[in-house]
């Protein structure tokens, strides 16, 4: 294959979002850490409050995987709604959920109040059933959010499959309609744009390498020392997710960093992309080492999936982009002849229950464990932590569960574990 191992959503852009070229600032309220949809929307809200806020940001704005995932804005969380009723009882649960369309909300009205040109679309998603068993559960999952959360899917059984997907492989599917889609480069510059608008600072190629505690005018603050030079700063915001450094090792090591590939291809005939996603849903199997797919805006068929579980690089990336092909002629044969042309990987962060989490850590902020769901909590995570650094209420659910450390090696920046990880979902997929 001759592809271009490049960000089809970078490719996107008219003009990307740079830092600030000035020095760093001595002081600050608030330095935010990392630049991507986390970071950016609390550097948002808390410089709207009047907050002086620096964002500190490694590499480029949006570089990590709020630039490189598959721009879907979905309903729900990673784990079916049995297991958290089980696992959190139902008021911790019911509030999660709510939480979970919330952010979608967020993001819509971000959008709207900040003018962001990014394609946001309430297009809907489609779960697609790998096995009989799966679909079996559909009936009964729809009617328990339906009763404990009042909201509303479909169930899809396979012999209307095709009105929703031009796939023959599936055993039948569920929609919610809540889901939406976007252009997440486009986003990320938008949200960075808007942050500036209010006043935020925003400081690219400034990596961190360690945050100590100090006294200051009889108050704790931090010392954060950078690639150019340090700042002091009353509050921290840690929005680092996968790409969560040595410089915060107690956060570090609850992290899981798991790769996941996107391939993109050639822009279709108009005829055959009708036929391939009749709604223009945002896409994903059941299974645990699933692959999710759909249109971008200008007609290729974005495919992605967890191909590797080791973190980007231009062999995971070559590699993938192999399996990732396989996989999307295996759902769509009519695809067998279609080029591809873009192919790219990014890290995502999990924590080793799979939960999203926020709190303090060493009396610094955080946000980790989104698990591809990004797009939408981790928007609606960065909002709430900047008003909880304001002063508001810490009244979310994810503030108040357990955070269980990553095991046997599994933490961000120790990666010698991670296939036992691809080996243990693939497991759960042979079996369940």
């Amino acid at each position: 294959m001759n592809i271009r191992e490049s960000n089809y959503w970078l490719e996107t852009l008219p003009q990307r979002v740079e830092g600030s070229t000035a020095p760093l600032p001595e002081t600050t309220d608030v330095a935010v850490v990392g630049s991507g949809f986390c970071g950016l929307s609390a550097a948002r809200v808390l410089a709207k409050r009047g907050a002086r806020v620096v964002v500190l940001e490694a590499e480029t704005i949006g570089w990590g995987a709020s630039c490189r995932n598959g721009g879907m804005v979905l309903t729900g969380l990673k784990l079916p709604v049995t297991t958290l009723l089980a696992r959190y009882g139902r008021e911790i649960t019911r509030q999660m959920y709510a939480a979970a369309l919330e952010s979608i909300a967020l993001v819509e009205q971000i959008v709207g109040e900040e003018s962001i040109d990014c394609t946001f679309s309430r297009c809907g998603h489609l779960e697609v059933a790998c096995k009989p068993s799966h679909f079996s559960s559909y009936a009964a999952s729809a009617e328990r959010i339906r009763s404990e959360f009042h909201h509303e899917l479909r169930v899809i059984p396979k012999s209307e499959l095709r009105r929703e997907i031009g796939s023959d492989i599936y055993y039948g599917g569920l929609v919610d309609e809540s889901s939406a889609g976007l252009n997440p480069a486009q986003y990320v510059m938008g949200l960075a744009q808007a942050a500036c608008r209010w006043g935020a600072c925003l400081y690219e190629h400034t990596r961190v390498n360690n945050i100590t505690p100090e006294i200051a005018h009889a108050r704790r603050q931090f010392r954060i020392s950078t690639s150019r030079g340090s700042l002091l700063a009353r509050e921290v915001l840690l929005a680092t997710g996968a790409y969560t450094t040595s410089a915060t090792p107690a956060l570090r090591k609850k992290v899981i960093p798991i790769g996941s590939y996107i391939i993109a291809t050639e822009i279709l005939p108009v005829d055959l992309v009708r036929e391939l996603s009749p709604r223009n849903r945002m896409i994903y199997d059941s299974k645990h080492f699933l692959h999710y797919y759909r249109l971008t805006p200008d007609n290729r068929m974005l495919f992605g999936g967890r191909a590797a579980f080791f973190p980007e690089s231009e062999r995971t990336v070559r590699q993938s982009a192999e399996v990732l092909r396989r996989g999307m002629i295996q759902v769509y044969p009519q695809l067998r002849n279609t080029k591809v042309e873009f192919a790219w990987g990014g890290t995502l962060d999990f924590a080793f229950d799979v939960m999203p989490h926020a709190g303090a850590i060493e009396g610094m902020h955080f946000a980790v464990g989104f698990a591809g769901h990004g797009v939408a909590a981790a928007t609606w995570m960065g909002a709430q932590l900047a008003g909880v650094i304001c002063g508001d209420a810490n009244d979310h659910p994810f503030s108040r569960i357990r955070f269980p450390a990553a095991p046997f090696g599994l933490r961000s920046g120790r990666t010698w574990a991670l296939p036992l990880a691809g080996m243990y979902y693939r497991l759960l997929d042979f079996f369940t």
